[in-house]
This record gives C-alpha cells, structure tokens and sequence, in this order.
C-alpha cells in the first residue's frame, strides 16, 4: 500500500510516518499544507490518502476540502481524515461524499499502532471506518432525547455503535459474542425502530446510522 500523508506539525508528520513505514506500508510523499497535499497526490497517485482537517494557512478546515477534492477527483483512492476533535459533521460530510474506501478518526488513534494500521488496511479495501469516540458521543447525545434510540435495549446500542464505527457483521457477531443471525436479527429490529431502509452495502448502513445520529 502507497501512502501520502498531509500534516502540518513537523512531530506528528514524521511520527506518522515512522509508524506507517514499520509497518510496511510505503509513504511516497508527505505535505506541509492543503495545496501541497493535493499536488503530491496528483504526482504519486496513492492507494490512500491520510490528512489532518487543519491545515495551513487558517487551520481551520483546509485539509477537509482537500480530502474532499481528492475524492471528487481520484473516486477509487481511499481517504483517511484525521482531527483532533470530534466533529460528527465531517464523518457525515465525508461519507456523503466517498462511496467506499473511507475514514474518519481522531489523531490520538495513532497510538494504537496496530489497531491505525488494521484500520487503514479496512479502509484501503474498501470499508468505512469511524472513529469510536465520535460514534460514542453521537449515540449518547441521541440517548438524551425521548427518541427512538432510547428506548433501544443495551444490546441494540451496542450493535448499532458497532455499525456506525463501520463494522461488519461477523466483526460485529465476534466483539459480542454472538452468532452472525443474532446481528442480523438486531440490526433489523434497529432500522425498523429508526425508520431505515435495512441494506446489506456496509457503506450506505453505515451512513444512514450516522445521518440518522447527526440529526438527533
């Protein structure tokens, strides 16, 4: 797998690359800020893109611009958006754009290098991945509401958190210990309770679990 990387801190830049290399995976280029990062990507062609939301000149939301160009410009290449803090309508806003190969994860997941490293290989074959932590604040935001997701029972929660992280069933039926027709029996019941559509793509449940949460 090729990778280019956009961060603009020296330490976390070359941090990441330490990482990625030691795991085998080949870091063509790395970019200091958005225009670079679009640039290198244009030269390289990458299998997966991984870049900061904030980067120069505003540090504000460049990098997420330009993960979104790429990905109107480069379909197939999968895209990896980092942040520093939760910001539940980027995961929204990237998923809507990228229809397989996509992540959204915040930066202190770097530290697990083997659980970041397992995740880029997800991404890179074309699954959705979602940081946990962002999934676990949007849930427990929809939980404060008398809505649908609180009268979920604590099994429902549970598997839906692990649909929105992106997870498939099996993954899904192993983290809880039970056979893939209880998942499927869950999930069904979900969607009914939130009034989606039940869809075997693991991308489109994905987002419609993660639309359905930023509405609430």
């Amino acid at each position: 797998m090729k990778v280019v990387i956009g961060e603009d801190e020296a330490l976390l830049r070359r941090g990441l690359m330490l990482v990625l290399e030691n795991a085998g995976i080949v870091v063509a280029a790395a970019a200091q800020d958005a225009v670079d990062l679009v640039a290198l990507v244009d030269e390289h062609r990458p299998d997966l893109v991984i870049t900061d939301v904030r980067m120069p000149p505003t540090h504000t939301d460049e990098g997420m611009v330009a993960a979104l160009q790429i990905t109107r410009r480069f379909p197939d290449m999968a895209v990896v958006v980092l942040s520093q803090y939760v910001q539940r309508r980027y995961a929204v806003e990237l998923l809507s754009e990228k229809r397989r190969g996509v992540g959204y994860l915040l930066k202190q997941r770097i530290a697990d290098v083997d659980t970041f490293c397992a995740d880029l290989h997800r991404i890179h074959a074309g699954g959705a991945v979602i940081d946990p932590e962002v999934v676990a604040i949007m849930v427990a935001r929809a939980r404060q509401d008398d809505g649908p997701i609180a009268r979920l029972t604590p099994r429902q929660r549970q598997v839906l958190t692990l649909v929105a992280e992106g997870r498939s069933n099996s993954s899904i039926a192993a983290e809880l210990v039970v056979t893939e027709k209880a998942v499927v029996q869950h999930t069904s019941r979900i969607y009914d309770a939130l009034g989606l559509a039940a869809d075997d793509d693991g991308h489109r449940r994905v987002l419609a679990v993660l639309k359905y949460l930023a509405r609430e």
